[in-house]
C-alpha cells in the first residue's frame, strides 16, 4: 500500500505485451517550479497506450494496431525512442493538491483535466511531448505536469466521465479545427464507434456539418444514437453508396486498404485530415486522385492552441456529452487493455486508481 511519500502505478518496462505491464508501489512525484501535483481521479485508455507498449511508431511496423510482434524498437514511441520504464497514461482527470514554486496555491483543489498533448517550444513550432508517451502519465495515484497544462473543468459530469475527454476528443476536435470544417460540409468519418470517431461525431455536428460514420452492423444503433445522419456499415463501398466526388471532408483515423476509396469520395478540393492508421500505416496513394481534384492531405498530431479550451468550453456549455463504456481498477489494467483490444465497446474504457 501507498503512504506519504510512495503511490500506486502501473510501470511500464519496455517494448511488448501485457507482462510488461507492472502494477507495483513507486516514488510519488514532488513538483518542482512551475508544476503541480495531482491525485487522479480517472484515466482513460488509449490507443496510443497500446502502441507505444508493443513500439508500433516503428518505421519497422507495418501492421495496424494491436498487431505488432513483441520486440524491442529503438523508435517505437511518439518521437523516437520510449523512456522505460515508464509510468503510461495520457488521459488525466484528478484533483490538484499541492503546487511547486511560482504556481499559485489557490490552485489547490482545483479538478482538473490536463492537456494531453504539449507544445513546450511554444504554438508556432509543431515540436510536442505527450503525458504518459515521452514522460511519466496518469496510470497512478498521482501524476505532475506544467501548470499551464491543467485546466480547471466546472461541469457535473463524473471523473470518469471527464477522463474520457483530453486524448480523444482532442485529438478529434484538432482534426475538425485543421480541416476547416464548417456548417453545411459533408463529413465522412471511418471507424466512427472508437473512441476518436465518437469524438468526431459530436465535434462535426456542433459545427453544423452533416455527419456519414462508418462502423459495424453491431454498433449502428450507437453511432447513429450519438449524432450521425447517415451509417454506412464496414463492408460497404463508399464510393458505390455515397458516390465519387460526394463528399467535402474525410476524417480517418482507420487507413490500411480502404485508403483509396476515401480521396475517390472526395470532392474537387476536398480536404483528408489523418491523425492515425487502425487498420495499417502503409496505403496505396494514387498521386491522380490527389492532384487533378486539389485534394488537401493534412496530418495532425500537435494540438493548435484553441483546442483543449475548446474543449473545456464545450464540456462547461452542454454542447457534448461523454460516451463512457466502462470504468476498471488500474490494477486490473491488463483486463481493460485486451476489453480495449477486442473493440466491442462504443466510447472509452476508463481506469480508476486506488482512492
Amino acid at each position: 500500500m501507498s503512504n506519504d511519500t510512495t503511490m500506486m502505478a502501473v510501470v511500464t518496462t519496455g517494448t511488448g505485451g501485457y507482462d510488461r505491464l507492472d502494477y507495483r508501489q513507486v516514488d510519488r512525484p514532488v513538483p518542482g517550479p512551475g508544476e503541480v501535483l495531482i491525485k487522479v481521479l480517472a484515466a482513460g485508455v488509449n490507443n496510443t497506450d497500446l502502441n507505444t507498449r508493443l513500439g508500433w511508431y516503428s518505421s519497422s511496423v507495418k501492421a495496424g494496431t494491436g498487431d505488432t510482434a513483441e520486440a524491442d524498437r529503438a523508435d517505437g514511441g511518439w518521437s523516437g525512442a520510449t523512456p522505460f520504464p515508464l509510468i503510461q497514461g495520457t488521459d488525466c482527470c484528478g484533483r490538484i493538491v499541492s503546487v511547486g514554486n511560482g504556481v499559485d496555491k489557490g490552485r489547490i483543489g482545483e479538478r482538473i483535466l490536463v492537456r494531453s498533448c504539449m507544445r513546450r517550444a511554444g504554438f508556432g513550432s509543431m515540436e510536442t511531448v505527450w503525458l504518459g508517451s515521452n514522460f511519466h502519465g496518469a496510470f497512478a495515484q498521482y501524476v505532475k505536469v506544467p501548470a499551464g497544462e491543467a485546466f480547471a473543468v466546472d461541469c457535473t459530469w463524473s471523473d470518469a466521465e471527464l477522463a474520457t475527454i483530453p486524448c480523444a476528443y482532442g485529438t478529434a476536435e484538432n482534426m475538425v479545427h485543421r480541416a476547416r470544417v464548417a456548417a453545411g460540409d459533408r463529413v465522412l468519418v471511418p471507424g466512427a464507434s472508437g473512441g476518436v470517431g465518437s469524438a468526431l461525431i459530436q465535434l462535426v455536428k456542433r459545427r453544423g456539418a452533416e455527419v456519414i460514420a462508418i462502423t459495424s452492423a453491431a454498433k449502428r444503433e450507437a453511432v447513429l444514437a450519438i449524432g450521425a445522419d447517415r451509417v454506412l456499415l464496414r463492408e460497404e463501398d463508399p464510393v458505390g453508396s455515397l458516390g465519387a466526388e460526394s463528399t467535402d471532408v474525410v476524417i480517418d483515423n482507420v487507413g490500411g486498404a480502404g485508403f483509396g476509396a476515401m480521396l475517390a469520395v472526395l470532392k474537387r478540393g476536398g480536404r483528408y485530415v489523418s491523425s492515425g492508421a487502425i487498420a495499417g500505416p502503409v496505403v496505396e496513394l494514387d498521386m491522380r486522385q490527389m492532384y487533378l481534384k486539389d485534394i488537401t492531405l493534412v496530418g495532425s498530431t500537435a494540438w493548435d492552441e484553441p483546442v483543449f479550451e475548446n474543449l473545456i468550453s464545450y464540456i462547461q456549455a452542454g454542447e457534448i456529452r461523454p460516451l463512457l463504456a466502462e470504468t476498471y481498477p488500474l490494477g486490473r489494467i491488463v483486463e481493460a487493455q485486451m476489453a480495449f483490444q477486442d473493440k466491442r465497446h462504443t466510447g472509452k474504457i476508463v481506469l480508476i486508481p486506488p482512492q
